[in-house]
This record gives C-alpha cells, structure tokens and sequence, in this order.
C-alpha cells in the first residue's frame, strides 16, 4: 500500500515538474517571439529616418549643419562602441 501510494506520489510530482518545464518553454518562446517583433518595430521605424530627414530638409526645420553634427555625433558613437569592444587579441599592442 505504501508502495502504491509513493509511486502515485512520485507519478503527480513528475506530471507537475513536467507542467512546470513545459510552461518555461512556453514562456521562453513569447520572449522570443516578442524579441523578433521588437526587432520588426526597430528595423521599420530605422526605414522611416532617410524619409524624414528629406522631409525635414525639405520644410527647413533641418540645415546643413545639423545634418553634419548628426553626422559626426553617429561617428563618434560607433567609435566610442568599437573602443568598447573587447578585443579579439587581448595582451596584443596595436600596430602590431
């Protein structure tokens, strides 16, 4: 009777450990899936920028300048990032 009793105790608590992984695979896929639709919104709204900006020269509300500080404000961003960067050679000097 003991016996019994331990394997239907042992049968639930694996059905529920069961459940329990089968929820976190669950729930691991709507992170992904909401990741990519994120990624989606990302890549959409970067198509609009070009849009915008001739837009924005075009009505004035965007000179020269402000393009060419844009412009060296992403430059100085992508450096800062790639100096960021770990490298792929580590101990090694540049100019090597």
């Amino acid at each position: 009777m003991q016996i019994d009793q331990a394997n239907a105790d042992k049968n639930i608590a694996q059905a529920k450990a069961e459940e329990r992984r089968a929820m976190a695979v669950a729930t691991e896929q709507e992170m992904k899936a909401k990741a990519q639709e994120a990624r989606a919104k990302v890549i959409e709204a970067e198509a609009q920028v070009p849009q915008a900006m001739a837009e924005a020269f075009r009505s004035g509300n965007l000179g020269i300048m402000d393009y060419y500080r844009m412009k060296n404000i992403e430059a100085d961003t992508s450096m800062r990032e790639n100096i960021a960067k770990p490298s792929a050679n580590p101990g090694k000097p540049l100019g090597e």
